[in-house]
């Protein structure tokens, strides 16, 4: 599964790799990688691949969910696929709460006590999927844990989820992409250092030296 959703990400271009070319961040950081898996949605065959996965892997590490709910923008699209394969309840929770109307912060209904899995489409640092967790929690809800399209497998993430007692499963990873990006020709294998460089210290330019 790993390597399938890999090679789908890279043959759709949802992921680009550019360690010689490297992409600028809007932190000013440069990075060998850009991921938008969005446009995993605009594909038929992999938006299947995707959503197939994601609902075996809630009803492998999560078989008592009763509830799915995506993150605000790009998680929503998915959790309602995924939802409707589960046939359960499907929801999402905004990055703030409307200002106007019922104001809500959690759009479907939350009900205290029910265990739910977030869906996200990216880890990085991990921030804002740990937000929507937290907010469910503060709902009543019991968060058993994320599942997520692709990982950087960062540090920061790690630590971060473990903080707050989160447990995130993704149907791939940056390990397996760099190696099946090179088995592809996608990068040559020298580079795959590069790109493991960076994800170690992202805000160290020396990984384009390695």
């Amino acid at each position: 599964m790993k390597k399938l959703i890999a090679k789908d990400l890279l043959d759709i271009q949802a992921v680009f790799l550019k360690p010689n070319d490297p992409f600028t961040w809007a932190s000013g950081i440069k990075s060998p990688i850009y991921c938008d898996n969005r446009m995993t949605l605009s594909f038929p065959k992999v938006r299947t691949d995707v959503e197939d996965g994601l609902a075996q892997l809630i009803k492998k590490e999560y078989p008592e969910c009763e509830a799915v709910f995506g993150t605000s923008t790009a998680g929503i699209a998915h959790a309602a696929i995924v939802a409707d394969k589960l046939g359960l309840p499907m929801g999402y929770v905004r990055a703030k709460a409307k200002d106007h109307g019922r104001e809500n912060l959690i759009e479907g209904k939350a009900v205290p006590g029910s265990k739910v899995v977030v869906v996200e489409d990216l880890i990085s640092t991990a921030g804002s999927c740990v937000d929507v967790c937290e907010n469910l929690r503060a709902a009543g809800c019991e968060v058993l844990g994320i599942v997520s399209i692709f990982t950087y497998g960062m540090q920061k993430a790690a630590d971060r989820l473990a903080e707050h007692n989160l447990k995130n499963v993704s149907l791939s990873d940056l390990d397996t992409l760099v190696e099946v990006a090179a088995e592809n020709d996608y990068i040559s294998k020298e580079d795959i250092n590069k790109v493991l460089t960076f994800r170690a210290n992202p805000s160290d330019p020396a990984w384009m030296e390695a």
